[in-house]
Formats: C-alpha cells, sequence, structure tokens
C-alpha cells in the first residue's frame, strides 16, 4: 500500500511526523531520591498548543504521599501516546531534577477529500472513515480507514481496488487528508462447482444458494458480485435443503474461493458429504408435564411415518405443538424434538418431547433501529407482550413476521437478562429499508399488444404498515387506471381490509368485435387461516357497458329514413333487390351478434356480487415452482341489488413436484361453473376461454359461436368449462443457471359449453333497435330480435407444444407453440403465442 506525504520541511518534517515516539532515558537522577520526590505539580512541559498542561499532568498518577516514583512516569508516558493526540513525547530531567515533558501535537485534520471514486459517494466514504474533519490526525487511524475503504470496495465485488492518502500541511499545524482511489474493474464470480453432491445435480444446487455466475445480464444485479458473508450464507443455505430432503447427515465441509488473475474473478467450490437419505420410520409423542396427553398434539404434526424426513417440518410442528400447549394454559411448556437413527434401514424414529420448561417472563420488549416504522407497527407482529411467559415459538414467529414485512433489511431479536433470574428482555434490532417503489412497466402479448404501464406505490405508508398503490395503464388495446389501498390490522385484529378503485377500457381487436368499460370499486378482506391457507372475502360493485363500431350495428329498416340500411329478412320480405342495398344491406360490411347488440342497446349494466376465495399454497416458491401444491376455489354470488343476478364458482389447482435430472413436472386441473339466480344471463357473464384453457387456440377462440354467416361471428362464452394440463419443464443445461432460460413440453385439453345467455329480445321500435332481423316487416311495429344460431358442441379441445420460459433481469418471459389435435368446427386457432413485461 502506497501512503504518500506532501510536507514542507524536509526530511526532518517527515521523521517528525512519521517518526516512532522518541522517550528520551532517563538517567539516574530519576531513579534516585531527588526523582522520586518530584510530585505532579512540579512537572513542567513544553510544545504543547492545544492540550492544556493540566491535562497532560492529568496522566501522572501519583503514589501515597502525592510523590511520583519509577513507574508512575512510565505509565504516565504509555498513556500520553495511547492518547493518539501526539506524534512525539519525550520526558527529560530539567534543572535542579525537576520532569519535563516535551510534546509535539498530532495536527488537526483540516478537510477530508476522496479522489477518483465513482461507484460510491463520497457520504458513505466520509460515514465509514474514523478520521474526522476538525479531529486530531493519527497515523494509526489513517491505515486503519485505508483499509476500511478498500474493504469497502471489496464488498462491492472490486477487489484490484488501490488506495492512497495523501496528507498535504497547512499553516497552524493543519493538515489536509486526502485519500486517491483507483477503483479497479468489478471482481464477480466466474464459476461456482459443487464436490460431493450425487442425489442433486450441480444445476439443482445453484438455484438453491444467492450467489450467482457472472454472465452478460449480470449488470442488472449484484448476485454475481463476491461477498464472503453471503458465500458462508450458502453453505447454510445448501444444507438447510439436503435437510429438507431427508440426508440427516449432511455437511457442508467447506466454501473453497479461489481468485483467478487471469480471468480477474473468483471460483468458488462447495465441498459437500451428503450422508443417506432418511426416512421417517416412527413417530412417538410423549409428556413429563401433569395431566398432558401427549397424544393430543398428534393432529399438530407435520411429519408423517413413511415420508422423508424433513427438519423444517419438524420445526413447524415443534412450533405449532408449543403455541398449541400455550394456548392450553401450559405457558412454559417446551416441545424438544428427538430422534433416533437406523442406520441400515435409513430411517429416524421422531419423537416430541413435551416438557415443563423454566419459568420465565417477558420484563420489557426493546425495539432498536425503527427511526420511521411506528413502535406499535412492529409490536402488533408479536403474540406476546410484556408480563407474558416467555415463549420462544412465538418469539421466533414473531421474527418471521417481521421479517416477511420487507420494511427491513435485517431483523434479529434476542433476548437479555431482567431485573431478576426469571425475566428476560427482549431485544429487537432492526435495520430499515426503502419501502416505497416507483416502476415503469412494458410489455407485449398477442394478446393485448403492446402495454405500458406507470405506477407508484408505498408499503409503509407514513411508518404505520399501510399499502399505497396507484398505476395508470395504456396500452393498444387495453387501457385504465386503479388505486389501491390496504389495512393489515383492521381494527388491531390480524385482518387485512383492501380497497380497490379501478377503470379498465378493453378495446376491439382481431379476437373480439366490440370493446368494453368497466368501471368499479372492491373492498375486501383477508384472513390467514393457517401458514398455507388463507381465506379473502370480497364485495364487487362495477358498471360495465359495450362500444361498438357503427358499422357493426347499423341495421335501419325505416325505408323514410335517410339512414335507411336494411337488414336481409326486411329486404325480402319487402322484394327489395340486395343489389341496391350494396349487396347484403347492413350485413355487407359485417353485423356484431345478437347477444353483443343487445347489450349495447342495454347501455350501462351495474353488478354487484359477494365473493370469496380460499387459498391452499404449500409451493417452495411462488415465483419460481418446483415441488408443492397451489389450490384456489373461488366463488362469487351477483344479485346483491344491481342488474344481474348469478352463482359463479371456479377451481384452479396446480401440482409442483421434481423428477429427475431437474425436471419438474406440473399438473393443472381446473373447471367451472356459472348458475342462473333469477335474472336472465348476459353474454358478458359467460366464460370466455382460449390459451388460458387449452394453449394453441386464440384468445376467446374455444365454444359457443355465432354462426350468422354475414355476422362477426363472435364468441359466445360457456356456463361450464374444465381443462387439464400435463407440462414438463426443464433447464438447458448446456446454458449457465444464471440465464434463466429453460424449456417445457406440454399436452393439453378441455372444453367450454352450454351457453345460457340470450338468443333473441323483444323491442318496442325495429327501427331504433341495433341491427335486429325483424320478424315483421313492419318497422315501426313492435318486433322480436331472432335469428341466432351458435355452435354449442361438447367436442373435446387438445393440444400438444413446446415453451421457452425466461425468468429474465426483464421480466418473466414466455413463448409457446402448440398444434391443436382436436378441435370444434367454428373454434379459431393461434399457434404462437408471446406474453411478458418488465420494470425499471
Amino acid at each position: 500500500m502506497k501512503f504518500g506525504l506532501r510536507l514542507r520541511g524536509g526530511l526532518l518534517a517527515t521523521l517528525i511526523m512519521f517518526g516512532a515516539p522518541v522517550v528520551a532515558p532517563i538517567g539516574a537522577a530519576f531513579v534516585s531520591s531527588p526523582a522520586l520526590a518530584q510530585t505532579v505539580q512540579s512537572i513542567s512541559v513544553e510544545g504543547n498548543r492545544r492540550v492544556e498542561v493540566e491535562t497532560i499532568r492529568s496522566y501522572f498518577k501519583a503514589g501515597p504521599g502525592g510523590r511520583l516514583d519509577q513507574g508512575a512516569i512510565d505509565d504516565g508516558l504509555k498513556a500520553l501516546i495511547e492518547t493518539g493526540l501526539f506524534q512525539d513525547v519525550k520526558i527529560n530531567r530539567g534543572a535542579g531534577g525537576q520532569i519535563v515533558v516535551s510534546v509535539v501535537e498530532n495536527p488537526v485534520i483540516g478537510r477530508i477529500a476522496f479522489e477518483g471514486n465513482k461507484k460510491i459517494k463520497d457520504e458513505q466514504l466520509t460515514a465509514e472513515v474514523q478520521s474526522k474533519a476538525r479531529g486530531t490526525f493519527s497515523r494509526a487511524m489513517v491505515q486503519s480507514d485505508t483499509l476500511r475503504i478498500a474493504e469497502i470496495y471489496r464488498r462491492s465485488g472490486r477487489y484490484d481496488v488501490r488506495v492512497t492518502p495523501e496528507v498535504i500541511e497547512q499553516p497552524n499545524n493543519r493538515v489536509d487528508l486526502i485519500f486517491t482511489i483507483e477503483e479497479g474493474a468489478k471482481t464477480g464470480v466466474k464459476s461456482i462447482d459443487f464436490v460431493g453432491n450425487v442425489a442433486f445435480s450441480s444445476y439443482r444446487l445453484r438455484d438453491v444458494i444467492k450467489t450467482r455466475e457472472s454472465n452478460l445480464l449480470s449488470f442488472l444485479g449484484s448476485g454475481d458480485i463476491y461477498d464472503p458473508d453471503r458465500v458462508e450464507a450458502d453453505r447454510d443455505l445448501i444444507r438447510r435443503f439436503y435437510l429438507k430432503n431427508g440426508f440427516a447427515d449432511v455437511q457442508v465441509v467447506a466454501a473453497l474461493t479461489e481468485y483467478d488473475p487471469e480471468k480477474k474473478g473468483f471460483n468458488v467450490t462447495f465441498k459437500i458429504e451428503e450422508g443417506s437419505q432418511y426416512r421417517v420410520g416412527a413417530l412417538d409423542f410423549r409428556s413429563s408435564i401433569p395431566n398432558f396427553d401427549p397424544s393430543s398434539m398428534r393432529s399438530f404434526s407435520r411429519v408423517n411415518v413413511g415420508s422423508l424426513y424433513n427438519v423444517e417440518s419438524v420445526e413447524k410442528s415443534v412450533e405449532d405443538m408449543q403455541i398449541e400447549a400455550s394456548r392450553r394454559g401450559y405457558a412454559f411448556a417446551v416441545v424438544r424434538p428427538g430422534g433416533d437413527r437406523n442406520f441400515e434401514a435409513h430411517t429416524v424414529s421422531v419423537v416430541f418431547n413435551i416438557d415443563e420448561g423454566p419459568r420465565t417472563y417477558i420484563e420489557r420488549i426493546n425495539l432498536r433501529g425503527n427511526t420511521r416504522t411506528r413502535d406499535y407497527v412492529i409490536r402488533r407482529e408479536f403474540d406476546l407482550s410484556e408480563g407474558d411467559a416467555y415463549n420462544r415459538a412465538l418469539v421466533d414467529r414473531a421474527e418471521r413476521r417481521l421479517k416477511n414485512l420487507d420494511y427491513f433489511k435485517t431483523v434479529k431479536i434476542t433476548t437479555e437478562p431482567g431485573s431478576s433470574s426469571d425475566r428476560v428482555i427482549l431485544v429487537v434490532d432492526m435495520e430499515e429499508k426503502s419501502t416505497g417503489d416507483f416502476s415503469v412497466s412494458g410489455g407485449y402479448s398477442t394478446t393485448d399488444g403492446a402495454l405500458a404501464e406507470v405506477s407508484i406505490s408505498e408499503r409503509n405508508l407514513l411508518g404505520r404498515g399501510l399499502f399505497a398503490k396507484a398505476s395508470v395503464t395504456y396500452g393498444q388495446y387495453a387501457r385504465g387506471y386503479s388505486l389501491s389501498f390496504v389495512e393489515p390490522y383492521l381494527l388491531d385484529y390480524r385482518v387485512a381490509l383492501g380497497l380497490d378503485l379501478y377503470q379498465r377500457q378493453q378495446l376491439s381487436n382481431s379476437y373480439i368485435s366490440y370493446g368494453t368499460k368497466t368501471l368499479g370499486f372492491s373492498p375486501r378482506l383477508g384472513f390467514s387461516l393457517r401458514e398455507d391457507l388463507s381465506l379473502q372475502l370480497r364485495y364487487s360493485i362495477y358498471r360495465q357497458e359495450i362500444t361498438l363500431p357503427s358499422y357493426l350495428a347499423n341495421c335501419n329498416n325505416d325505408p323514410t329514413s335517410a339512414a335507411f340500411n336494411p337488414s336481409p329478412a326486411y329486404a325480402a320480405a319487402n322484394g327489395i333487390s340486395l343489389a341496391s342495398t350494396n349487396g347484403l344491406g347492413c350485413y355487407n360490411d359485417g353485423e356484431a351478434s345478437l347477444p353483443v347488440r343487445k347489450e349495447l342497446a342495454n347501455g350501462k349494466t351495474l353488478t354487484s356480487a359477494l365473493g370469496y376465495t380460499l387459498t391452499y399454497n404449500t409451493l417452495d416458491n411462488n415465483k419460481n415452482p418446483t415441488d408443492g401444491l397451489l389450490i384456489d376455489f373461488r366463488q362469487d354470488f351477483a344479485g346483491v341489488g344491481g342488474d344481474v343476478s348469478y352463482l359463479k364458482t371456479a377451481a384452479d389447482g396446480k401440482y409442483y413436484a421434481p423428477l429427475v435430472s431437474d425436471i419438474v413436472g406440473l399438473v393443472h386441473l381446473q373447471g367451472g361453473v356459472l348458475t342462473k339466480m333469477g335474472k336472465d344471463l348476459r353474454m358478458l357473464d359467460q366464460f370466455q376461454m382460449g390459451p388460458n384453457l387449452v394453449r394453441g387456440f386464440s384468445p376467446n377462440g374455444i365454444g359457443p359461436r355465432d354462426l350468422n354467416p354475414f355476422g362477426t361471428q363472435d364468441a359466445l362464452g360457456g356456463t361450464k368449462y374444465w381443462g387439464a394440463s400435463f407440462e414438463l419443464q426443464m433447464p438447458f443445461w448446456f446454458l449457465p443457471k444464471e440465464v434463466g432460460l429453460k424449456g417445457a413440453v406440454y399436452a393439453d385439453a378441455g372444453g367450454l359449453y352450454d351457453y345460457r345467455g340470450p338468443t333473441s329480445w323483444t323491442v318496442t321500435n325495429e327501427v331504433n333497435a341495433p341491427g335486429c332481423i325483424p320478424s315483421t316487416v313492419n318497422p315501426s311495429s313492435a318486433g322480436t330480435c331472432t335469428g341466432l344460431v351458435y355452435d354449442d358442441s361438447k367436442v373435446i379441445r387438445s393440444s400438444v407444444g413446446v415453451g421457452l420460459i425466461w425468468q429474465s433481469p426483464f421480466g418473466p418471459l414466455r413463448f409457446d407453440y402448440a398444434v391443436p389435435l382436436s378441435k370444434g368446427k367454428y373454434d379459431r386457432t393461434q399457434e404462437f403465442r408471446f406474453g411478458g413485461g418488465t420494470s425499471f
């Protein structure tokens, strides 16, 4: 490390500034009777400018009788040197044996500057160094600061950093301290290898850890930056992963890191000793607490005989049992799991021991580090408070909840001794982080076309734990805005209240001839019934209307009108030549289907509905699942006021399972039923299906369809649907894991049928009805719009296809190419489909 110095006094000044403290030889007089007779007040001080004489004398401690001995003089000398206030300290004997302390004070730092730093701001470096402006200059402190700055850069992935401190002398014993920094290039992780892994491939284990290999898109993230703390944390993640999958003896022996000067990066190697995979051989419950039935805890166990031994399941079982015991009045009950391995059978006998723990109470809960978040927002995540019995399971649950809030970078709950042996103090240490987001999103899909969204959100509004979001969407075929607000603790109960106000506009496109406008408001309540089970109750009220281009609803059977544009039926009944009406009259340019025109005639429709959703979720990762089950069951009852009434029921289930060689299997089942409840069903109430049910078909491409050869042949939807899909997702082993690409092959099947919407309606004035085929030739009289002929065959639609899934830095993207194997006669296909988006 280079240490630069600029002084105006030549070599002598340099020696004074950086020479070691010099202690002048203490003559024989110092140990003789006259020296020992000296007192603190007889010490004279030379060379001091800022430090007072009495301050320097105070470092010399007199013995009995107020006299100084040799030991006191030596101790005072050492103490003065250790203050860091002086460059040099000497002790000499003056006239008459007097002690003379000669000091050379360290300069005062006038200013501290950083040169060459581009990646890290001055403010951050100033906060990290110990040397401060207007503070005392210390060579040892400057060396420490130099190392600290270099360490900060290394933590950000720049191991080639060079830091050179320079000192510029100024008048009045002041200096300027300048750190010149050569940042160097970013030093990333060039390779991640695993040694000793047999049960799981290196590709799979790279998905477990946080460290990533450098690639072309690494500049968008920081996972490839070498961080020794993160590598050490990865060791624990690998161990936990193996323990979760039955490897009770696993050891991650070491994480070896080696710098490769040619690649200018690190090679990281994890050495693993897997051991054997165990299953649960037996399960037992024991209790030493009188009158406590241990078998009653069996229903709270997540461990089953014959299943893989899973440490996480054991830990969650312990937590659930301990909380349940506390609810039953056994506040100090402690559940301790035990296990006996059978090395030959590769089984573990799990025993849950329920014992009486120490009677310890919580004296206080101290919060540290929450400068913005209100105390009550943190305290409400605890299921215990001051004065309650100390329960480690509840404390661990509170810590997990605080981390899940995503308000803090770190959360750690520790205990300190209280005022007595049966009291403890809970200390919650937190480091807050930014909770506001501003995003600009863009994307494209074959359904909605180009799409852009601007949104602003805050997860911890005013430090009160409230969530608020506003977004505006503008696209080729979809536009609108939404406002959302969530109070996670309604009336101090663990019930989330959400409010949503939205306006959406769907424009006509190649898949539908009409557009829709929807303006709605929806309050909702969310309950967490269990860690894997949640319930949402909601009320929705929205106004909806259909929009149509004028040429799709322009029939006019009034010959006296300038807009006379007869329907084919009117022309035939009145002997009007179609040639005189441009061939087909109002159907020459196509006419929207009868149900669509009826919606147009009805105008704006108000829907008022109550509903709920029950969700069961055991996925290992919500964004990129490889194992677990996700089931949604939802019902909505429309008819609480409004213009429509129905009961809509839908279920959707996805099951993910790891197969072999990092291949993940997905089984997806879905179905729904729409039931009439009094009022007639609208076309807009029906289920509309396409690639969301069977890939290879266009949006609104499946199910009942208007067969009018002169019209737009709109999809009418249906009241019943079902779908089944099987998919295999596999990585591209020849590509780096960090690229985020994987492929899929799949087979889909499903059906949509049983249209129950309008097929005719009575009108009072045929002229004003938008495009009806009249049952009477008198345009002024009442009539009935008829003529809807539609296909509603119950044919099974099926397809097979391949897909490309990319978890890109630009957001999740998916490309699908599917070939229909069976379809309805009038279905519409779309073999290629693409969708995706991003936030930046």
